[in-house]
């Protein structure tokens, strides 16, 4: 009989997150950031790297046949059906600015669904967990997204991508159209965050264009669990690979997908090789 993850493997990566970074938060030394390739804005701390090889340890001593793509130390994905991904700090500025809206995101996907996702902010002490089919909690309270009506009522929160500057489509476009419509946006900075925030009912939606899968991997499963929408921009369902998403409580998802552009539709975010294997497995 073929074992399954659950909840309680989780929990046990929770805990190890919660250690590392409650170590490293507001008391990072310098050589203990630096930046990722060329651009200035890509970000990488010592909590980065160690959260990660936590994560990865941890699924390893369970299922060491299982694939893995993490944000920082890539694809392993072992041609297996189940696949994590895991971005080690969501909101990595942040956590290197002392600011303290930054989470571990992990989902755990099988043949291409989400099975069980955990969102895990140690400053906030907020662990948000969705199992598939048994809903979403945070610290153990069951969630439910908001049923405001229409998005002039709305709080929606976006982000914006280190790229901004070198795609013409970079959401500003977005942005100034909606904060003009809606009861006012939030823009903190961790896509995890965001979508776990939908699906608590704190944010009425949020989208953002040039994700990459591991911003929105366990994320995607709270707002889905919790009884929200998520779609692409185009209405469709290729938020993990195709580079934006939207996400809110329903009811008001038509209409602010009829605000948003589009991303440029020759931006590669990663590895179309990887992407070809995810959506394989």
């Amino acid at each position: 009989m073929t074992q399954v993850p659950d909840i309680q493997l989780l929990t046990t990566i929770a805990e190890r997150v919660d250690e590392i970074q409650l170590k490293y938060f507001d008391k990072l030394e310098s050589g203990q950031v630096e930046h990722k390739g060329e651009r200035h804005r890509d970000l990488l701390t010592v909590a980065d790297s160690e959260s990660e090889a936590a994560i990865i340890d941890a699924i390893r001593s369970r299922f060491p046949e299982h694939g893995i793509l993490g944000e920082e130390t890539g694809a392993n994905l072992k041609d297996s059906d189940w696949v994590w991904i895991i971005d080690p700090v969501d909101g990595t500025t942040n956590f290197a600015r002392s600011f303290p809206f930054f989470a571990a995101s992990v989902g755990c996907w099988h043949k291409g669904k989400p099975v069980l996702g955990l969102v895990e902010a140690p400053y906030l002490r907020e662990r948000f967990i969705a199992e598939a089919g048994a809903g979403a909690t945070l610290n153990g309270k069951r969630l439910k997204v908001s049923d405001t009506p229409d998005v002039a009522h709305s709080i929606l929160a976006t982000g914006f991508a280190y790229v901004r500057n070198e795609v013409e489509r970079n959401n500003v476009d977005n942005f100034g159209r909606l904060i003009l419509k809606c009861h006012d946006i939030r823009r903190p900075g961790a896509a995890s965050l965001d979508l776990a925030y939908v699906a608590a009912g704190r944010f009425d939606g949020y989208w953002e264009p040039y994700l990459k899968p591991w911003d929105c991997a366990a994320g995607c499963l709270l707002v889905t669990e919790a009884g929200g929408k998520l779609t692409d921009f185009a209405g469709g369902d290729d938020w993990l690979f195709g580079a934006n998403i939207v996400a809110s409580n329903g009811r008001i998802h038509e209409e602010l997908r009829a605000e948003l552009s589009g991303t440029e539709s020759n931006y590669t975010p990663w590895g179309r090789d990887i992407e070809r294997q995810l959506r394989g497995a």
